[in-house]
């Protein structure tokens, strides 16, 4: 029994992933196939920017679900956490690539010329070892509270993508003021949580689990 429910698990786990991926496949095949609009390059790299921004969303909506429904999703965090990171891989490599032709003083100057670009990049950074960490290896040879720690670079890593996918455009635009408005309300729902689960023992049964 428990041996079938690991396996069902493992497969939901890759499962995630292989839908994760379908987006990005989709906008691939849209772009060489010239549906994606008059710039398919940076339609292309709009999607896949925004497409991580959903992903790292998503794993940021897991902890309220368990606080608030007691819907435990957890084992999959990893799974959405890494899609979402190779989205920010796509996205960037896109830009290296089609969009400045790996001209890498071009790349240099737009990142300290360019404040969205600069953002971008810092995010990325910050993501880099939480990708490079989600393995159990690493929960093991990092121990659990230093790792706990370190992937909390997740909280500045999204405020940062939110802040460089407002900042992509050179007007104000409703879809990134939402999804920012999202990643600040889940944010500050982790700062208020501590003092709303002390009210009840139903709520501090739910934050213990």
């Amino acid at each position: 029994m428990l041996s079938t429910r690991a396996s069902l698990q493992a497969m939901l786990k890759w499962l995630v992933y292989v839908a994760g991926m379908l987006p990005a496949v989709w906008l691939f095949y849209l772009a060489f196939t010239g549906r994606i609009g008059a710039d398919p390059v940076a339609q292309l790299e709009w999607g896949l920017g925004l497409w991580a921004l959903r992903f790292l969303i998503a794993c940021l909506c897991i902890t309220p679900l368990r606080q608030l429904l007691r819907i435990n999703l957890l084992r999959y965090r990893r799974a959405l956490g890494l899609v979402a990171f190779y989205y920010v891989l796509l996205h960037l490599s896109v830009w290296l690539w089609l969009d400045r032709g790996l001209d890498l003083h071009a790349v240099l100057q737009d990142i300290l010329r360019r404040p969205y670009i600069t953002i971008g990049m810092a995010a990325f950074t910050l993501l880099v070892p939480l990708a490079l960490t989600s393995t159990n290896w690493s929960i093991r040879k990092l121990g659990g509270k230093v790792w706990s720690k370190l992937h909390k670079l997740v909280y500045p890593a999204i405020a940062l993508g939110a802040l460089h996918f407002i900042m992509i455009k050179k007007v104000w635009l409703i879809e990134p003021l939402i999804y920012a408005a999202i990643v600040l309300l889940l944010l500050a729902w982790r700062l208020l949580w501590p003092l709303i689960g002390r009210r009840g023992p139903s709520s501090r049964r739910v934050a213990s689990t």
